[in-house]
């Protein structure tokens, strides 16, 4: 009996190494969830709308950068979205700390931190007001208080603007707009942020921080995340009002933005070509050995004398597991690897309209390796040759930088001043008389009306004129996609015509076939009861 029971047991086992192990089931698609952002937000909410058609599932709660890193610290969420890293010291909110669980840092979209603005002369909207660094810094300090100040006046000689008190908008919750904007000024303008910071209890050095500091006894307002800061200026009664905060958000809005001083003295809006441009002297780090790789330092950023630049560009970052637990599975590592290897190619092709610029060529390559950390995530063969990213070129350099137009010289600092429109207001704003410029920057002859003055203007006016993101606010806007599509003009009979055709035979089916059936109807029951 031993011995059969040996023969069996030896069989049995010579068998079952025979015999194939059942494979490992393939990672499957599951909801994951996210948080952080606001700045990021409008991006996000368009990617995560886009890839619902390859059955991903993405929500996000656009909380703000700080309420992002905690969540993801705490594993609340499966990955979080913040314009700052962990472990810097915040001047008003100490030290954040690392989370217990591994991570890593992957950037999604660069844009510019604009200044959007409520302000009217003469009962018509201003759409191309400029101002210098040290006079934001002074405005969003309580240094500067009214409209018609001499330094604003200064950076706008075509317009006569009104004694209007400033009433500076800050984010009353913890930001990465907030943090990107300190951290300007502390580099910028130490001077004025630290006797800022010296109201507040704190002494100089006074550096980065994501709680702006205000009271409102100085006539400050704090609002909550990215739509409502945008919201309280973009009200009809919040003439005066002025605000820090994505450049997708004023578009949205249909509001203008600030054209801001640059090292080189243009005054230049957060387009996603001055951005681009601004960006190629980002420092990144690129050890890999290194918590903070990927993060970014832009103090060459503030600097740099290209008259193109948008001093105030900066990229966003994803947070991202690179191990499981604390609620991180396959399933879930590869949806995030699937949503991140969608945004890092063809999502980037929406960031210009949306009011983003997108990645350059090294910090897609470098995300597709951070993705590659993910637990469960697919890596792709080849990325880069199916990579729908516009930035890209055969020589590798970055195109949306290379391709930038320059300024106008209506735009160099000066006794001239444009009148073009910026954002989502692209009525032009007249000018002084003696400020007035053409595109070559000399003197516009002819006569022409006097803004300043509050005189009659040309032209449609600004409240009246959509730009060319109508719909696109943040928050809960509809789009799918962001390609245009230009319906007028085409010759010929196309799907627009046929549309419309078979549109028209149904309407006049509806009025027509009801009265017919009912008649024969009656006539088929007259029938029926004649006797």
């Amino acid at each position: 009996m031993k011995v059969r029971a040996l023969i069996a047991a030896a069989t049995a086992v010579a068998i079952a190494a025979l015999v194939p192990a059942p494979a490992a089931a393939a990672p499957r698609r599951v909801p994951i969830n996210g948080a952080g952002s606001t700045w990021s937000s409008n991006a996000i909410d368009n990617w995560r709308r886009n890839v619902l058609q390859r059955q991903l599932y993405v929500n996000y709660n656009p909380t703000g950068s700080t309420d992002g890193r905690n969540q993801f610290r705490n594993a609340t969420v499966d990955f979080g979205v913040s314009e700052i890293p962990y472990g810097l010291r915040d001047a008003f909110g100490g030290v954040d700390t690392l989370p217990p669980r591994k991570f890593a840092y992957m950037p999604i979209v660069a844009g510019g931190t604009a200044f959007m603005y409520n302000l009217k002369i003469g009962g018509r909207q201003v759409t191309n007001l400029r101002l210098s660094g040290d006079v934001v810094a002074g405005i969003f300090t309580g240094v500067i208080k009214q409209w018609n100040d001499p330094r604003i006046k200064a950076d706008n000689p075509g317009l006569a603007l009104p004694n209007r008190r400033i009433v500076p908008v800050v984010r009353q919750d913890g930001s990465g707009t907030s943090a990107q904007f300190t951290l300007w000024m502390s580099k910028q303008y130490p001077s004025i942020w630290n006797a800022y910071c010296r109201r507040f209890g704190k002494p100089a050095p006074c550096g980065i921080t994501s709680a702006y500091p205000y009271r409102s006894s100085d006539g400050f307002v704090g609002q909550q995340g990215s739509t409502g800061v945008t919201g309280y200026v973009a009200q009809a009664n919040a003439e005066g009002a002025i605000t820090y905060v994505e450049y997708s958000y004023a578009i949205g809005a249909r509001f203008p933005v600030v054209k801001l001083r640059n090292a080189a003295d243009y005054y230049v809006e957060p387009t996603a070509s001055n951005v681009a441009v601004a960006l190629t002297k980002a420092r990144i780090n690129t050890n890999t050995r290194s918590q903070d790789y990927l993060t970014q330092i832009l103090d060459d950023v503030y600097r740099f004398t290209d008259p193109r630049v948008y001093p105030l560009s900066s990229y966003s970052y994803m947070i991202i597991p690179t191990e499981t637990g604390r609620g991180i599975n396959e399933d879930k590592g590869f949806t995030l690897g699937e949503f991140a290897n969608y945004f890092l190619c063809e999502g980037q092709q929406q960031a210009d309209v949306l009011g983003y610029s997108p990645l350059p060529v090294n910090l897609v390559q470098a995300g597709f390796a951070q993705v590659a950390r993910i637990p469960g995530a697919v890596k792709h063969a080849a990325p880069l040759a199916q990579c729908n990213n516009p930035t890209f070129s055969r020589d590798g350099s970055n195109t949306l930088a290379r391709t930038a137009k320059q300024p106008s010289p209506c735009d160099k600092r000066g006794s001239k001043q444009s009148g073009d429109g910026t954002a989502g207001a692209q009525a032009k704003t007249p000018v002084l008389a003696a400020a007035q410029c053409t595109s070559s920057g000399q003197a516009a002859g002819g006569n022409t009306n006097n803004a300043g003055a509050g005189g009659p203007t040309a032209g449609p006016s600004a409240s009246a004129s959509a730009g060319p993101q109508e719909g696109l606010a943040g928050g809960d806007s509809e789009l799918v996609g962001a390609e245009p599509v230009n319906l007028a003009g085409r010759p010929g009979w196309g799907l627009q015509q046929t549309t419309m055709l078979l549109a028209g035979l149904l309407a006049l089916g509806l009025v027509l076939i009801p009265p017919l059936l009912a008649q024969r109807w009656r006539s088929r029951s007259d029938r029926e009861h004649r006797p």
